[in-house]
C-alpha cells in the first residue's frame, strides 16, 4: 500500500512540476519590424554547416522584412559551407586563426560584429530556419521588450535518433520558460537566436565578455541583466524552428553532452528542484514496463499515460518528435541518462567537452 502511495506521489508532484515550469511564451506575431529606419545586421557563425546553412538563407531570402545586410563567418570549415554562402551573395567571411583563451564560437561571432554595420544585430546558428514573418517578428519583440531578446526554437526532427532528444528539449524550455527564472539576475539566453541593439551588445563589451565560456548564452543574459538591460526567451513555435543534429547520432551526443551538466549552474535553484522532480516522476512512471506483474502496475500505468498525455501537450509547442519516441518515452529518458553521465564525465574528470572537432577546457576556452 505504501508503496502505491509514494508512487502516486512521486508522479503528481512530477507531473505538477512540468505545468508549473511550462509556459507558452510563443513569439508575438508580427507583420512589421517596429525598428523604423535602423539597420538589421544578421551574424550567422558557420563550422562544416554544409547542410543546415541553406536552409537558414532561403528562409533569409523570403522575408516581409529584409535584413540589411547577413554576414556568414566561417569558422575554418572543412566543407563547403564557404562556397554554399557565397554563392547566396551573402558577406562571408572566414575568421583569423583562434586566440589563446577564446571558444571557437564566440570568436567567429565576435568576428562578425566586428564587421557589421548595423544597428541592431541578430545573431543565428546555422541550423535554424525561419518563417516569412519571422525576423519581423523578433524586431518587434525586441522593440516592445526595450532590451534583448532569445528564442527557443521548434525543434523539427525527421530520423529516429533526432527524436531521442524529447527530454533534453523539454527540460530545454523548461529553464528559460521557467517563471523562477523571471527575476534571476543569471538569467540565460538561448543563444540559436538573440536579438539585441548594437549599443547594449557594446555596453557589455559582446561575446568578448564571455570569450573563454562554453556556455556563452548564458553568461550573456547575465551581463545584460548586470548591465540593466532587459532580457525575454520565447518558444518559436511556428516562427523560429531548428532541425539540430542531421549529421547523426554521434554529433546529438556530442551536442548535448558540452552543456548538459554545465547549463543547471545557472539556474534558479527552484527551476533546479522542479526540474528534477519532473524528471524523478517520469522515470519513476517508465518503471511500468518492469512491473507489469507486481502490486505497484496499476499506479505505475497510471503514471505512464500521464506522462505521454503530458509529453505530447508540451510537444506541440517544442518540436516534433513522432508518435513512436513519446510513446515509448523510455528510449528517450535512457538516451538522456547516457549522455547525462557522459557529459559528467568530460567535466569532472576529463576538465574539456567537445564540439565541432575541438577540445574547449572548461572554464578557460583554450583549445586543445
Amino acid at each position: 500500500m505504501w508503496g502505491s502511495v509514494w508512487i502516486w506521489m512521486v508522479v503528481s508532484v512530477g507531473c505538477a512540476s512540468g505545468f508549473l515550469l511550462f509556459r507558452r511564451v510563443k513569439l508575438p506575431v508580427s507583420g512589421n519590424s517596429g525598428s523604423g529606419d535602423k539597420r538589421v545586421t544578421v551574424i550567422i557563425p558557420a563550422r562544416n554547416e554544409e547542410s543546415n546553412l541553406p536552409h537558414l538563407l532561403d528562409s533569409l531570402m523570403e522575408q516581409t522584412v529584409r535584413p540589411h545586410e547577413i554576414i556568414v563567418v566561417d569558422d575554418h570549415s572543412k566543407d563547403r559551407t564557404r562556397e554554399i554562402a557565397e554563392c547566396y551573395g551573402v558577406s562571408v567571411m572566414t575568421g583569423s586563426p583562434l586566440p589563446e583563451g577564446w571558444t571557437g564560437k564566440n570568436w567567429a561571432v565576435w568576428n562578425g560584429y566586428l564587421g557589421a554595420s548595423g544597428d541592431i544585430l541578430v545573431f543565428l546558428d546555422a541550423d535554424v530556419r525561419l518563417a516569412p514573418n519571422a525576423l519581423a517578428s523578433l524586431l518587434r519583440a525586441r522593440e516592445r521588450s526595450g532590451g534583448v531578446v532569445s528564442v527557443v526554437p521548434y525543434h523539427r526532427t525527421q530520423k529516429l535518433y533526432e527524436r531521442l532528444a524529447l527530454v533534453f528539449n523539454l527540460l530545454g524550455a523548461f529553464a528559460f520558460t521557467s517563471p523562477f527564472e523571471r527575476n534571476n539576475p543569471r538569467k540565460g539566453l538561448y543563444g540559436s537566436c538573440i536579438v539585441a541593439a548594437r549599443e547594449d551588445y557594446e555596453k557589455i563589451d559582446g561575446h568578448e565578455s564571455v570569450k573563454s565560456e562554453v556556455l556563452d548564452d548564458l553568461l550573456l543574459g547575465s551581463k545584460f541583466r548586470e548591465a540593466g538591460i532587459p532580457t525575454a526567451n520565447y518558444l518559436g513555435y511556428r516562427l523560429v524552428s531548428f532541425r539540430m543534429y542531421p549529421q547523426g547520432i554521434g554529433s546529438e551526443i556530442e551536442g548535448f553532452s558540452k552543456g548538459a551538466v554545465l547549463s543547471t549552474s545557472t539556474l534558479n535553484r527552484w527551476t533546479v528542484v522542479c526540474s528534477a522532480a519532473w524528471t524523478a516522476g517520469l522515470l519513476v512512471s517508465e518503471s511500468a514496463l518492469l512491473m507489469a506483474f507486481t502490486p505497484w502496475a496499476l499506479p505505475l500505468a497510471i503514471g505512464y499515460a500521464l506522462y505521454t498525455v503530458q509529453l505530447l501537450y508540451f510537444m506541440r509547442y517544442v518540436g516534433f518528435f513522432g508518435i513512436v519516441v513519446p510513446l515509448l518515452h523510455p528510449l528517450a529518458a535512457l538516451f538522456f541518462l547516457i549522455v547525462m553521465l557522459y557529459s559528467l564525465y568530460q567535466v569532472a574528470v576529463l576538465g574539456r567537452v567537445r564540439w565541432k572537432g575541438r577540445d574547449v577546457r572548461v572554464g578557460s576556452g583554450r583549445k586543445r
